[in-house]
């Protein structure tokens, strides 16, 4: 049995949605597609639910930190009054606009990885959203994309709002990323690993 809660909202004149995707893919898996460890600094973009960054968190534990980046704040606070306690040392929620150079108030070079996750589909300010992932990469840190690969009769984002595989993989690779790989993120989902250029 599937279960879905999406909540649609706008923020800014845009719109967002939020999706608990347990059912869907397993963000567990997914991150270890990146190759994380323990120790590392990780930021969740457009984090909303949480998924990724406590499945991020699990990896790099306690010497680690994972910034759980969202432009929702009220969708922060319930991320971490959901998340395991000995998780919420290692996640700290970042109230901040992701598609802004500084928007998410992030050191410069300061991350070994990113995770973009059902979230490249709703960014209005993809260049934007590229100067500052760009800005907080170090040389060489990962950058994992998951999104839709379609939109399923509605059970995902509307059709107009689906970016193909090949169209994001083509994006990240003339903003100067190198794909890694490419692999099956779920029965609704495809993945995409870069690097930042070192």
């Amino acid at each position: 049995m599937f279960f879905i809660v999406l909540i649609a909202c706008t923020q800014q004149g845009r719109m967002w949605y939020f999706i608990d995707m347990n059912s869907f893919s397993v963000p567990s898996e997914n991150v270890l597609q990146m190759g994380l460890h323990a120790g590392m600094k990780v930021g969740d973009f457009g984090a909303g639910s949480g998924h990724y960054a406590r499945a991020a968190a699990a990896i790099v534990g306690t010497n680690g930190k994972v910034y759980a980046i969202d432009v929702q704040e009220d969708i922060l606070k319930h991320l971490k009054l959901n998340t395991h306690e000995q998780h919420q040392r290692i996640i700290e929620t970042v109230w901040g606009d992701i598609e802004k150079t500084g928007g998410t108030h992030l050191q410069d070079a300061s991350l070994d990885a990113v995770i973009l996750a059902n979230t490249f589909f709703q960014i209005e300010n993809r260049f934007g959203l590229v100067k500052e992932l760009q800005r907080v990469l170090k040389p060489g840190g990962k950058l994992l994309v998951v999104d839709w690969t379609g939109s399923f009769g509605g059970m995902g984002p509307a059709a107009e709002r689906i970016i193909p595989e090949h169209d994001a993989e083509a994006f990240f690779v003339q903003a100067g990323f190198i794909k890694v790989k490419a692999f099956h993120a779920g029965p609704h989902h495809y993945g995409i690993v870069f690097t930042a250029l070192v």
